[in-house]
């Protein structure tokens, strides 16, 4: 049985503004036409009778959308691991393997990050299957991606000699890891014909990785293991002990482990892998139309070319351009020539610089009980529409700097306003009064829809107490 384990910790600035730092790539649909999305995709495609049940290590505040995108796939994880702050991958899947451990002595870890594409997955589970077999062996090893062209956006491996005297050429022990190289030195690597993008998926038994790290990384294991000794449920979900893994290193499997064993083999597959690292990659892996052009949504061209164009809502139209990346959401458009696609994570920087909210949030915020979307801000009001899944309800709370009126737009809302509750159906409305206890509710099997008008002198997000919630939140923000 190999126990898949599913990191879903990144942020996908390069795909900004669609991926943020709030709700990033990897719960987004971005390839193909299935409506899923690539953390959905990378549970599907481990699924089968080999695989048990996928355990995902994730950021503190994806929680609830990793659940529900993963209750929605009809998929129920193993376990849920909560990082309450980022220490790359080596700790995470330090975690992973104690907690895997426990289920099984023996556990053989698959280990992937949940944003990438994988178009022949006969070939990734082949290649899954060469890798088990070394494992029995004691071996740790990495999935090297044949290359077509030479990429200087990717870390290569070089193989070495066949591992313990294959001669099908399945497996090869790994002469090093090199870093991302300029052109020229990835031409070389391409046409020695010994050289793999390294693709960051790796298989090794958990017991294999933590005496790994018990050699080379005795600090980082010391702080794992406390974290995870210390660890709380939390519903369904596993919380590390913030003090104890923030303790820990911070430094990625490649620079911890891989590159400094002795036992780190290389499984090479063509498998149609991509990173998904910038806009330009969706632009090679999507069928273009005969001009180049790749088009997603309300989009209308003339004499364009070679571009990506994603609109979001509003019509885009574009004419006389050529390698383009227009990529349109409701609150941000960005624009940038598909060659320097890998720039648009310094454009993200500056926005981080200048305190602005769209690299972390889109005006659809997603929460465990549903969504809201804003629609209109005032200097002392604010217009949002909410969204709220059927059997869900908002915590039980106040606020003390703005007044709420409700107005139901489909779907019936059970309604606490201080001591009364009530139903509203479509059409009606309520009024909650500044700092009154409320909450709201949704008893029925379709979603609520209604529309909040915020009035007051400050609507902010974090001006709520809370009573009462049932996901665990913090009282305040």
């Amino acid at each position: 049985m190999i126990y898949p384990v599913i990191l879903s910790g990144g942020s996908g600035s390069r795909l900004w503004p669609l991926s943020r730092a709030g709700y990033p790539k990897q719960f987004l649909t971005l390839h193909g036409n299935t409506g899923t999305t690539m953390l959905q995709d990378t549970a599907r495609r481990v699924s089968g009778d080999e695989f048990a049940a996928p355990l995902v290590v994730c950021n503190e505040e994806h929680r609830f959308i990793v659940a529900e995108q993963l209750r929605e796939a009809g998929i129920k994880p193993l376990d849920i691991i909560l990082e309450p702050v980022g220490r790359n991958t080596a700790p995470a899947v330090a975690a992973a393997a104690l907690r895997l451990s426990e289920q099984d002595p023996d556990a053989v870890m698959l280990v992937m990050p949940s944003d990438h594409v994988i178009l022949n997955e006969p070939a990734f589970l082949e290649a899954v299957t060469k890798a088990a077999k070394t494992s029995a062996e004691g071996a740790l090893a990495t999935f090297g991606i044949t290359p077509g062209t030479p990429e200087t956006g990717y870390g290569y491996i070089q193989r070495g000699q066949a591992w313990n005297g294959q001669v099908s050429g399945d497996v090869y022990q790994v002469a090093q890891f090199v870093e991302k190289p300029d052109l020229a030195t990835a031409q070389q690597y391409l046409e020695s014909g010994d050289y793999a993008w390294n693709s960051g998926i790796f298989l090794f038994s958990a017991r294999a990785y933590l005496t790994a790290l018990e050699t080379l990384q005795p600090a980082m294991l010391k702080a794992v293991k406390q974290a995870f000794a210390l660890s709380q449920k939390d519903l369904s979900f596993c919380r590390l002990d913030t003090e104890a893994f923030a303790a820990s290193p911070s430094d990625s499997i490649d620079y911890a482990v891989m590159e400094r064993v002795d036992n780190s083999v290389v499984v090479p597959v063509e498998m149609g892998w991509s990173d998904l690292g910038a806009w330009s990659a969706l632009w090679e892996i999507e069928p273009q139309d005969e001009s180049g052009n790749v088009t997603r949504g309300d989009v209308l061209l003339d004499n364009t070319r070679n571009s990506y164009i994603y609109a979001e809502h509003a019509m885009v139209a574009a004419t006389g351009v050529d390698d383009l990346i227009i990529v349109a959401t409701d609150d941000a458009v960005l624009v940038a020539n598909r060659h320097n696609a890998q720039d648009v994570k310094k454009l993200v920087e500056q926005l981080k610089a200048q305190g602005r909210g769209e690299h972390n949030l889109h005006t659809t915020v997603h929460r465990p009980w549903g969504c809201y979307r804003g629609i209109d801000l005032g200097e002392r009001h604010q217009v949002k529409r909410i969204t709220v899944n059927p059997g869900e309800q908002l915590s039980l709370q106040m606020h003390y700097h703005r007044a709420e009126h409700w107005i139901v737009a489909s779907g019936t809302a059970l309604v606490t306003c201080g001591e009364k509750e009530f139903l509203l159906r479509e059409n009606e409305s309520t009024y909650i009064p500044m700092g009154e206890t409320h909450r709201l509710e949704n008893p029925g099997k379709v979603p609520l829809q209604l529309i909040e008008v915020q009035s007051g002198s400050y609507l902010g997000e974090d001006d709520i107490v809370r009573f009462e919630d049932g996901y665990g939140r913090s009282p305040q923000g």
